[in-house]
């Protein structure tokens, strides 16, 4: 039975018993890296002049790559001091399904050292720590997108309610390493080494906007069948916006860089692609924005507690933002130039809303307190919470 994390306070008049009584800090954490390095990303690639801009995205990759540090070093940390306690999270078959951000924050800074960094790293060094964290992100990333799915078909018990959009995230990953590769092509020498690392880039697409698809039609169903749940799981349905905004990216940023890895035949090709298939799929994320923020304001109107899967609402939308910007660039359509500012303009607020309540609920040690763990029960029937 899939089941979700909800942190209580330490004076819960029911407390867990002592073995589930260590500090909280599950891999679903991480997505305040994702979903922070995404505004800087975005903001610098943005197909606009804005004074100020430059020192604002700055900052916000700096403050991405502090967290990213502090809490790779408490995760690890956690692990360590707490092994019992820190199983637990690949034990539950909706929080295991969050360590695909561990990968994508690592992904996000680096991508974000090599468009924002560089100018106070200088080149050299952004590229170097570009190779780091891609390297690192692009290994997690494949090992989350076999393992994780391998635990949900063989270990894990899972409902026929029970597809998520958590279900993206341990598949995600190769995507964005897709896409984050593409910038590292032109600081390859060799042209076999470009040739792999686009082909390489490439097959990590397929990999994932594959998958992707398969699950995001297990979501549509679940949606159809139970309807949307009311409980914290709305906010993850944002996360659908991830592999389609990500895959929009990734073939813009390849088709963009193919001239430097493959004969110039197939470069046209890919860069045709990047339009030809971009657009198709861009427009499905329209659609499913348009779904997924009716459905979240219908749960709010009833009730949304914070959560840190509110999180969902930044990451995702920065892909969105990417990709609109990549097909701005390709088609020159100024359509898609506006579509990419006002887009913006929402991850910047969405932002802004979900790092002010992360803030205020840390500080309020809500969210480091142990985890119940609370099934979807009856409110999850159509009848009920559609």
């Amino acid at each position: 039975m899939t089941t979700l994390y909800t942190p209580t306070s330490a004076s819960s008049a029911h407390p867990a018993p002592s073995a589930e009584t260590a500090p909280y800090l599950g891999p679903n954490w991480f997505a305040s890296v994702m979903g922070t390095g995404i505004v800087a990303t975005a903001g610098a690639t943005i197909p606009f002049r804005v004074p100020g801009l430059h020192l604002f995205t700055l900052g916000v990759w700096e403050v991405a790559t502090v967290l990213l540090l502090v809490l790779s070093v408490a995760f690890v940390a956690h692990w360590i001091a707490q092994p019992r306690a820190a199983r637990r999270y690949h034990l539950d078959p909706t929080l295991i399904q969050f360590y695909g951000a561990p990968p994508m924050a690592f992904l996000t800074v680096g991508a974000g050292a090599l468009l924002v960094g560089r100018s106070v790293l200088g080149t050299s060094l952004a590229v170097s720590l570009d190779w780091v964290l891609w390297s690192l992100g692009t290994l997690t990333g494949l090992v989350s997108a076999v393992a994780v799915p391998f635990r949900l078909f063989t270990s894990l018990e899972v409902r026929a309610d029970s597809a998520f959009g958590g279900w993206l995230m341990p598949i995600v990953p190769p995507m964005v390493s897709a896409a984050t590769g593409a910038l590292l092509i032109s600081h390859l020498g060799s042209p076999g080494a470009r040739a792999l690392l686009f082909y390489s880039c490439y097959a990590m697409f397929g990999l994932s906007l594959i998958v992707s698809f398969i699950v995001i039609t297990l979501i549509w169903s679940r949606l159809a069948h139970f309807g949307s749940s009311g409980t914290v799981r709305v906010p993850t349905l944002w996360i659908v916006l991830g592999p389609l905004g990500q895959s929009v990216t990734a073939l813009g940023l390849l088709g963009a860089n193919a001239t430097l890895a493959v004969a110039p035949p197939f470069a046209r090709g890919f860069a045709f692609l990047s339009v030809a298939a971009g657009v198709p799929i861009w427009g499905f994320a329209v659609l499913w924005i348009s779904l997924a923020l009716a459905l979240t304001l219908r749960t709010a109107r009833r009730r949304l507690p914070f959560h840190l899967t509110w999180w969902s609402f930044t990451f995702p939308v920065g892909t969105f933002v990417t990709g609109t910007t990549r097909l701005a660039l390709a088609s020159h359509l100024y359509a898609f130039h506006v579509a990419a500012g006002i887009s913006y303009l929402g991850l910047l607020g969405a932002w802004l809303l979900v790092a002010t309540q992360t803030t205020r609920h840390l500080v309020a040690r809500r969210l480091l307190a142990t985890p119940v763990v609370v099934s979807p029960g009856p409110e999850a029937r159509k009848s009920v919470a559609a």
